[in-house]
């Protein structure tokens, strides 16, 4: 059975990187593994969108509404922008840092508020975390996307070890301990 996640994001926060460990590591696991990247304005900070489809054999790297067993967020509105790409059963793990879109950097709109408790009166398993702040405990703020996947990846079957090793082989090696530290930190953070 085909499983769907979407990485969504604001450009520059890396979520090009957490879609190559992704597929990376499944790829390892012996899966058929289709990813797609559609970049918005992601050079100005518009909103980024990777397709990592996996299973026996997938046909296309495209995600249709409804049909996301994940949505991985590196910002709230990203995930509430792309709900409906859930399954009914589906979860969202989610950064809670707010990074303003251009409507409210001009002061034509307000950013949402609580939009994680919107999304779970939805009936909706959000998983959400500051993932900024476990980042620069790990040592940067450029980890966000790391700290994702460590979270992420309680939800496989996948020994921890396996992640670690795509870590190892995705992730240039000065950045090594930095991006295996945010990974547990992510992974073992107590919500």
């Amino acid at each position: 059975m085909t499983k769907n996640i979407m990485i969504v994001g604001v450009g520059g926060q890396g979520s090009l990187l957490a879609s190559k460990l992704l597929g990376h590591l499944l790829l390892k696991e012996g899966l058929d593994v289709k990813v797609s990247e559609v970049h918005g304005m992601s050079q100005r900070g518009g909103s980024v969108v990777t397709y990592v489809r996996f299973g026996e054999k997938v046909y296309s790297p495209i995600i249709d509404r409804g049909q996301a067993d994940f949505i991985v967020s590196f910002e709230k509105l990203e995930a509430a922008r792309y709900v409906e790409y859930l399954k009914p059963e589906g979860r969202i793990v989610v950064n809670t840092q707010e990074i303003d879109p251009m409507p409210v950097i001009t002061g034509a709109a307000q950013y949402p508020a609580d939009l994680v408790e919107k999304m779970e009166k939805l009936g909706i398993a959000v998983d959400a975390m500051d993932c900024l702040a476990l980042a620069q405990q790990a040592g940067s703020s450029k980890a966000v996307n790391i700290v994702l996947m460590g979270r992420l990846s309680r939800y496989f079957d996948i020994p921890v070890e396996k992640w670690e090793k795509a870590i190892e082989e995705c992730v240039p090696a000065r950045f090594l301990e930095l991006n295996k530290k945010a990974f547990a930190l992510g992974r073992e953070y107590a919500a």
